[in-house]
């Protein structure tokens, strides 16, 4: 069985197989873990390559002398910043939404870009972001035209202070002649690659003070509406949990969110390595080293990739991310909590995993008995909007909860099993496997501390 839910909005049971997986919480977000390309996609000589190059870096001077211009080794890289359009504000926001852009030989998509960011935003949205649009081309002329048309058409934006247009001076790139040619590439391909990792590296560190959070977008994407609720949904889901990298896209460098604190580091990696592999590779290789081991990729997708033409050579690039959703939807954000149940559990699939968001974690029980129950405390006491339970897949229609019963609690205390709710009351009865409240903070007079789920009749599934 699995657990994710909104903030306690919905709440959703997977189930496989012939042995009772109870119930899952699932938020419409699911993790998946086959991202644009796992962990498996980067092989072994590429880590190998990587490994070495961290042992013995090649062109070694032109990294030390980057570095020692540039940078020390526990805060942002001293670069001088143009700043092309607005300023930064003194006080921090929650997202920063970083996009870095470059001359194309066909199509532009960054207006639209940048138009989709703040039409999808609501007016309590725009006043928590920041978008920070990094123009990395040295064709000061296209720049200078640019920036005419981003200030004609973002006028607004621009002097609230949630837009602005950078540019880092062609002064402070490392050496772009004679890279290492890895993977076979080409020449110029290999410039490209390598000089769009110095540009996402200038982009982060210039963003490093200006918010909480960071999200790595690419300057051709159509985002969902309300995009930044359904992400401090899921962060906010997350809260006691280690990650770095949070995947709202599964394309590319698009929907990548970070914790701020971790853009020096991000930073100073793309720099030093620059020249090896494509940034995407390397974004895999530093959320490894910083110990998170899986992929966290969340679905439906939260941006779209649009763009025709790619930034490289105006070849076609048709790329689409097929768990997009544009409209708005109901995403459940798992308040904080401990699970128990009495259920014996099948194998390692534990009561914990029916509240996880990752897609093939659910938690796995054997038959239960009348009486047998499944409890969630929350950490604190929790206002919940909408309640929903769903046992069962599609593939095992029967395997779902016969018979039971949704209960919420209050007044918690310490007992010999843990803590615990002395009070509940009942919400309702399983139909068919399933159960949904809403206004459940309308029906009763309290902040929830507890859910339990309670087995009314024994069964043999």
């Amino acid at each position: 069985m699995r657990l994710m839910w909104k903030s306690v909005d919905k709440m959703r049971c997977v189930r496989k197989r012939s042995m009772f997986p109870l119930l899952g919480f699932l938020i419409t977000f699911l993790l998946c873990f086959n991202l644009y390309m796992d962990d498996g996609y980067v092989l072994a000589a590429g880590k190998r390559e990587l490994e070495a190059t961290l042992i013995h870096p090649a062109n070694s001077e032109r990294y030390v002398h980057t570095f020692r211009d540039l940078s020390n080794s526990s805060g942002t890289m001293n670069v001088t910043y143009r700043y092309l359009a607005g300023i930064p504000l003194p006080r921090k926001k929650y997202l920063t939404i970083g996009l870095s852009s470059v001359k194309r030989k066909r199509g532009n998509y960054l207006l639209e870009t940048i138009k989709s960011i703040f039409d999808q935003s609501s007016y309590e949205e725009l006043k928590e972001i920041v978008v920070v649009v990094h123009l990395a081309d040295f064709d000061l002329v296209w720049c200078e035209n640019l920036v005419q048309e981003i200030t004609r058409k973002f006028a607004h934006h621009i002097i609230a202070g949630r837009l602005l247009v950078i540019q880092a001076p062609e002064e402070y790139y490392p050496s772009l002649d004679g890279l290492k040619r890895n993977y076979n590439d080409p020449e110029d391909r290999v410039r490209f690659r390598s000089k769009q990792n110095v540009d996402y590296a200038f982009l982060l560190n210039f963003c490093t003070n200006l918010s909480h959070f960071y999200m790595m977008l690419e300057d051709d994407v159509r985002c969902s509406r309300n995009f930044l609720t359904a992400l401090k949904k899921v962060i906010t889901s997350r809260e006691g949990s280690y990650w770095v990298m949070l995947e709202f896209s599964k394309l590319g460098y698009i929907g990548k969110l970070y914790h701020s604190r971790d853009l020096p580091r991000l930073a100073h990696f793309l720099l030093m390595f620059y020249q090896e592999m494509p940034c995407d590779w390397l974004l895999i290789h530093f959320r490894g080293l910083l110990a998170q081991k899986d992929v966290i990729c969340f679905k439906p997708s939260l941006f779209q990739h649009m763009g025709y033409y790619s930034s490289y050579k105006g070849a076609e690039n048709k790329l689409k991310d097929d768990d997009f959703e544009e409209e708005s939807i109901d995403i459940p954000d798992n308040p904080p909590a401990s699970l128990y149940t009495n259920i014996n559990v099948f194998e390692n699939y534990d009561a914990t995993k029916a509240y996880s968001s990752i897609v093939d974690e659910y938690f796995w029980g054997k038959p239960p008995y009348t009486g047998d129950f499944f409890v969630i405390v929350f950490n604190k006491s929790t206002k919940i909007s909408k309640i929903k339970i769903v046992t069962g897949t599609d593939d095992r229609q029967n395997d779902v909860l016969h018979r039971g019963a949704l209960e919420v609690g209050q007044k918690l205390a310490e007992t010999k099993q843990g803590r615990q709710c002395t009070s509940y009351i009942t919400l309702g009865e399983f139909k068919g496997g399933n159960i949904e409240v809403n206004n459940v903070d309308r029906k009763i007079g309290f902040d929830i501390e507890c859910v339990r789920i309670v087995i009314t009749a024994s069964q043999e599934e």
